[in-house]
């Protein structure tokens, strides 16, 4: 064999008699299970437009058979789905682009079909019609949800839902994709070996963190037929000229193996990135971060109309918290304290009060028991808590008051944490950006772990949704973090 001989296999080829079907498989039956799945949302979605509309009665006497238009109907949405690529498994499971897909399929064929209707004169039930779009729209964004939060638990536990990853490049950046890949498993991305330079392999099998290097540059396509790995990542390096990768490409033709590339660009979000083909170069575009105008403008619409909806809604609940609060220890029922917000500008950030009274006075005893690096002070059995407070923290109860600042314009309902002034005081590098936007109630750090997160984790969160903020991933925030809180996981 040549210099690409393998140094430590990471597991034997994938053959005939492997238990699991390989992701390949897996990923078509995870479209099938979708596609029935859809079928049968839409279905009930467009009786229930229809009994909505007409009730137990038929609709006798009119002009439209809706037991031809109710099936046309599923067809023609089903078509629409496909026509938008909602089935394309490179956004399934991963990302909010499948939810915006299928919220654009919808959306775009209820406007076609009212336009249609009305340049052709079709008297189909509006009725019909608003109840089916609206109920099929909810419902397929909640089955599409369930279907994801399976997929993840099958990635977690394995049995072939992953991709068997060979990850390529320069040790530094191979560390960096594989720690990336780790930290998102539910990506569907199993790093099962590594390729790196032949200056830097070692005499004896060596390791880059717990993944084996399995050979060199020279021996790409061995190497990942070896460790039965179904797509090689290519991350930077200044010895893969393009030239070389070229022929890697044409090297893993008909082997069944995907070729990635990694850009050195992370934390980037895919609206913002767009590739253009220049002189047979594919140049990826980044578009700058958005930090005003009109998508800022229907956010902060959308925060204020459902904050004050959500303080109406939520009114009798505020009540007997409020009670609780008063009746458990004495002092205020509201807590504010001074943060920072958007641009630098300190507010008072309003919460029940949790602890006791002279909580500030008593934190300089308890700094030596903080249980977070960085610059925040977390303790999960902080003595300052008080009984009441407890459950309004495990349940994240005490920050409903903070529906006010949304209200007033200080506050988002998704955003980055918002900071104190002495953390503020104390930035340093790119941590400041995360004051380009408003800080939310909810955000990307609540939804990933709270306060057992790390700081340099957190920080990253931040910066990300700072980066990359839409609408639709708001949404999806906004939807985890019910599931979120129910679980309680770094409540404290």
């Amino acid at each position: 064999m040549t210099s690409a001989t393998l140094l430590t296999p990471a597991r034997p080829a994938a053959g005939p008699g492997d238990r699991h079907p390989g992701p390949a498989a897996r990923a078509a039956e995870y479209v099938r299970v979708l596609a029935v799945l859809d079928t049968a949302v839409l279905a009930v979605a467009i009786l229930a437009g229809y009994v909505g509309r007409f009730g137990e009665q038929q609709a006798l006497g009119s002009e439209i058979p809706y037991a031809v238009v109710a099936p046309g109907l599923l067809l023609v949405w089903l078509v629409s789905l496909r026509a938008m690529r909602c089935y394309d498994d490179r956004v399934l499971g991963y990302g909010a682009d499948e939810y915006r897909r299928v919220s654009a399929a919808s959306l775009r064929l209820a406007g076609g079909i009212a336009v249609v209707g009305y340049i052709a004169d079709v008297g189909v039930s509006r009725g019909f019609l608003a109840i089916s779009f609206a109920a099929g729209t909810l419902g397929l964004e909640v089955a599409r949800f369930v279907a994801r939060k399976r997929l993840h638990r099958a990635r977690y536990r394995g049995a072939g839902w992953s991709r068997k990853v060979l990850v390529v490049g320069d040790t530094a950046h191979v560390l960096e994709l594989v720690h990336t890949l780790h930290r998102e498993p539910y990506a569907g991305y199993h790093v099962v070996g590594a390729c790196i330079p032949d200056a830097l392999l070692a005499p004896v099998p060596q390791r880059l963190g717990d993944v084996p290097v399995v050979g060199s540059f020279r021996g790409i396509p061995e190497a990942a037929t070896a460790i039965g790995a179904d797509t090689v990542a290519v991350t930077a390096s200044g010895e893969l000229t393009a030239t070389r990768l070229r022929r890697l490409g044409w090297q893993l033709e008909g082997s069944g193996v995907d070729l990635v590339v990694a850009p050195a660009l992370t934390d980037v979000a895919g609206p913002r990135i767009h590739t253009r083909p220049v002189a047979g170069l594919p140049l990826i575009h980044v578009e700058a971060p958005e930090f005003r105008g009109g998508r800022k403008l229907v956010k902060a619409l959308v925060d204020r109309s459902l904050s004050l909806v959500a303080l109406l809604l939520l009114l009798p609940a505020l009540v007997m918290i409020a009670l609780a609060v008063k009746l458990d220890s004495r002092g205020p029922v509201l807590f504010r304290q001074v943060r920072v917000g958007q641009g630098g500008r300190e507010f008072g950030v309003y919460k029940f009060r949790t602890m006791v009274v002279n909580a500030d006075a008593l934190l300089a005893d308890l700094t030596a028991c903080n249980e977070t690096d960085g610059l925040m002070f977390k303790m999960r059995d902080d003595p300052r808590v008080t009984r009441v407070g407890r459950l309004l923290r495990k349940w994240s109860l005490d920050e409903l008051p903070q529906l006010a600042n949304v209200l007033l314009g200080q506050m988002s309902l998704v955003g980055p944490r918002p900071p104190l002034p002495t953390e503020v005081a104390r930035y340093e590098g790119d941590v400041a950006r995360r004051l380009l936007v408003k800080p939310g109630m909810t955000g990307l750090w609540q939804v990933s772990g709270r306060s057992d997160l790390s700081w340099e984790d957190g920080i990253r969160l931040d910066l990300y949704y700072v980066e990359n903020w839409s609408l639709a991933a708001d949404l999806t925030i906004l939807w985890k973090t019910f599931g979120a809180v129910l679980r309680g996981r770094g409540a404290y």
